[in-house]
């Protein structure tokens, strides 16, 4: 609820700015435009990753990653890195959030070790593993549009390089942090059956048809919209009980809105003359990696998505618009409000029992965050 109360406030704050600002109404309709494929995206993978999760897809990977893991936590570990980084790559951040916290948290417990080395992989790898695909992040998306449809194969290749490393060094901070955790083996969990068969084989099916179709070209609100009615509909025949109202992120809607309004408000206010004189300009290594860490400073100041908003005026190129890109989503681990990835993360993370301060969380994220900007920028700057 505080996510929609958010959001509202940001929409009147947003509608009294374009007012004293004077914002055209057929500037909020390119606004409305640019912005309703990605959040019926949102919407719509929202639900399918919800309704998989009732089928029980979810906990099945989990055990089948403990039974692979053979007993080995640091190779469980590495299974879970596979897996946090391929549900954010396909799902976007915020679902592979909230949906794989209580699955690595419950799995941790099942086996007897902390699950904090787990929640951190899955939260920041949400962040970090969100440069793979337009689909992997809200601001990839807009990016995209940017890079005028570049396409999920065009996108992969113009950061794969940044995407890997970004990857990498959260993983390696974390292998330091926690290896006497990681180093403890465990017993393998019994596997127990699924509740109803039909719902997890169509669930699994789905699933399988979404993932290439999400990266085949079509824009993605298509694939993800045509999944969240096939799903529903299975759902509707076999558990009509799951489709509640609350499948439905409407305050994540709600608050997206209320950021785009009022930092596109605030940019006919004067943010964008300030954000691109921080940024600089040029394509140099030293100039993306200005622009990068701006960018996530803004993040940490504010949240990703409006950084992104206000700092892509003052890409002006490919490569710096990548730049952009890096320190919105590589960045923001320090604050809680940096992503709201991040505070879904925690909220279930409350839920579950486990306990984290966020002063731990932002002491270990002034580690991470800027050693992962400063690497991602400078390996793209040096292979692009």
């Amino acid at each position: 609820m505080r996510t929609g109360l958010v959001g509202a406030a940001l929409l009147v704050i947003g509608a009294v700015l374009a007012v004293a600002t004077g914002t055209h109404v057929d500037d909020l309709l390119v606004l409305a435009e640019r912005i309703w494929p990605v959040l019926l995206f949102v919407v719509s993978i929202t639900v399918v990753a919800e309704l998989a999760a009732e089928a029980e897809v979810f906990r099945v990977v989990a055990e089948r990653l403990a039974r692979i893991g053979r007993g080995r936590t640091v190779a469980l570990w590495a299974l879970v890195i596979v897996f946090a980084v391929a549900s954010t790559a396909f799902l976007s951040l915020d679902t592979a959030a909230v949906l794989l916290t209580p699955v690595v948290v419950i799995l941790a417990r099942h086996i007897g070790v902390s699950p904090l080395p787990f929640a951190l992989t899955t939260v920041w790898l949400a962040n970090t593993g969100s440069l793979f695909l337009p689909v992997s992040n809200l601001t990839n998306l807009l990016a995209e549009h940017e890079l005028d449809g570049i396409g999920a194969v065009g996108f992969l290749s113009l950061t794969i390089v940044p995407a890997l490393v970004a990857v990498l060094v959260p993983v390696i901070v974390l292998a330091v942090v926690y290896r006497r955790e990681l180093a403890r083996p465990y017993e393998p969990t019994i596997t127990v059956p699924v509740g109803d068969v039909v719902l997890f084989r169509s669930s699994v099916v789905v699933l399988v048809v979404l993932v290439p179709a999400l990266v085949s070209g079509l824009e993605v609100w298509i694939p993800a919209l045509a999944a969240a009615v096939a799903l529903a509909a299975v759902f509707a025949v076999r558990r009509r009980t799951s489709l509640r109202f609350s499948l439905l992120p409407w305050q994540l809607v709600l608050f997206a809105a209320g950021l785009f309004l009022t930092v596109d408000a605030a940019q006919n206010a004067g943010l964008t003359s300030i954000v691109a004189a921080l940024a600089g300009t040029g394509n140099a290594p030293a100039d993306l990696l200005r622009l990068a860490s701006v960018s996530a400073a803004g993040a940490n100041v504010l949240d990703n998505l409006p950084a992104y908003l206000a700092a892509e005026p003052a890409a002006g190129s490919r490569e710096r618009l990548v730049a952009v890109l890096i320190g919105v989503n590589a960045g923001p681990l320090v604050t809680p409000w940096a992503s709201l990835a991040t505070l879904l993360w925690h909220g279930r993370l409350a839920a579950l029992g486990v306990e984290i301060s966020w002063w731990r969380f932002a002491g270990l994220g002034l580690i991470v965050a800027p050693l992962t900007v400063v690497a991602s920028t400078l390996a793209f700057a040096v292979t692009r």
